[in-house]
């Protein structure tokens, strides 16, 4: 009998745990609170909590390799996860974004282009960072993108260029996305006065259809002439706004924006945290991705709000500094954080549109920084 049971706790997960997998487990519970108790975006940290979860219980096999040969027909985590590894959920994500998002307020002000750009010196800065401090010209890359705050492209590129640390890089940019409404009014209060808070902008102009309609067409086409290794994500991001705008596809508009959206949310964060094991995750290279990607954020943030206190003195105090936050590509989240700022010292202030407009260029941007890193190191 003593036998019997000593087989099976052997056959148990409890006599396979070891603490490296007992630590992710942890971490697993604390992204999955925060997603679920604190509410920090919990359409992406609960799957990729709970796929961290199941990814290191010990004898799951969910991420086993098919051997047909020996009748073993593979995890079911490692066929999800194959939508990363074959770069289908990125442009994906981009699809349902595009399909989101009015570009309206960025074609009414298209200045506010340069605010998006500006918030992309954080990648370029920590790509360089990342290199001093002995990461493969690759690696640095794939950290550096962090700084975009963009998770489908951290992932994307990350996946292209160092798949051996994706899971730190996805992980890291996803919780900052996460985090954005507490690491960035920090920043743009301690680089901002009170005067330029109160700001309040003009209305912007109405945007015609027509001219909603050309946006995407004309972006995809200048993308792919002057940076092709960019199109998967500009390419499917434009295709969801021009199925929003065109006003001839709204099932496919809604298709992208809510089904097919949220398979592909699902698939895409159940594959990273898959990609979380204690093996890769728990390194000094692990603690040190997610702090460099912690200064590429803010970074990014802070040059985003330089870039609009410079555009503040050149229109004459007709530009709130603060929606140079925006500039980053965590759409929505950094629009309702220069939003939410603006109302503290101005209670008149609506910001959220003008916001929308870097925002939108954050998005472009990243995508078009990961292109440029990826014609440059891959």
């Amino acid at each position: 009998m003593l036998e019997m049971f000593s087989d099976f706790m052997q056959a148990t997960g409890f006599y396979h745990l070891n603490i490296s997998e007992l630590a992710m487990l942890v971490i697993a519970c604390i992204l999955l609170y925060l997603g679920i108790v604190k509410k920090y975006e919990p359409l992406l940290l609960v799957p990729i909590g709970f796929g961290a979860l199941l990814i290191n219980l010990p004898l799951s096999d969910l991420m086993a390799e098919p051997k047909m040969a020996e009748g073993i027909i593979g995890g079911l985590l490692h066929y999800i996860s194959l939508g990363v590894d074959l770069g289908i959920y990125p442009p994906l994500i981009f699809l349902g974004v595009g399909a989101m998002t009015d570009f309206g307020p960025l074609i009414a002000n298209p200045i506010t282009l340069l605010l998006g750009a500006a918030a992309q010196f954080g990648i370029f800065a920590t790509f360089l960072g990342a290199l001093l401090l002995g990461f493969t010209p690759q690696e640095a890359g794939s950290i550096g993108i962090i700084g975009g705050a963009d998770g489908p492209t951290a992932i994307f590129l990350s996946n292209l260029l160092a798949p051996e640390i994706l899971g730190s890089v996805a992980i890291a940019a996803y919780s900052y996305m996460a985090l954005v409404p507490l690491i960035q009014p920090p920043i743009m209060k301690l680089l901002t006065t009170n005067k330029e808070r109160n700001v309040e902008m003009e209305q912007l102009r109405l945007v015609s259809k027509r001219e909603k309609i050309l946006f995407p067409i004309i972006v995809t086409i200048l993308s792919g002439l002057l940076i092709p290794e960019a199109l998967p994500l500009i390419g499917m991001l434009m295709l969801g706004n021009l199925f929003r705008e065109s006003g001839v596809t709204d099932r496919l508009s809604k298709a992208s924006q809510n089904e097919l959206n949220n398979i592909v949310v699902i698939f895409l964060g159940l594959s990273v945290g898959a990609k979380a094991t204690a093996e890769y995750f728990l390194t000094i290279d692990t603690l040190t991705i997610i702090l460099l990607g912690l200064g590429a954020f803010a970074l990014g943030t802070a040059m985003g709000v330089i870039m609009g206190k410079i555009m503040y003195k050149l229109s004459g105090g007709k530009i709130n500094p603060l929606i140079g936050s925006a500039g980053v590509s965590a759409i929505p989240m950094a629009a309702r954080g220069s939003q939410k700022v603006g109302k503290e010292s101005n209670p008149n202030n609506y910001l959220l549109m003008h916001a929308m407009g870097p925002n939108v260029a954050g998005v472009i941007g990243s995508a078009i920084a990961a292109g440029i890193l990826l014609s440059i190191l891959g």
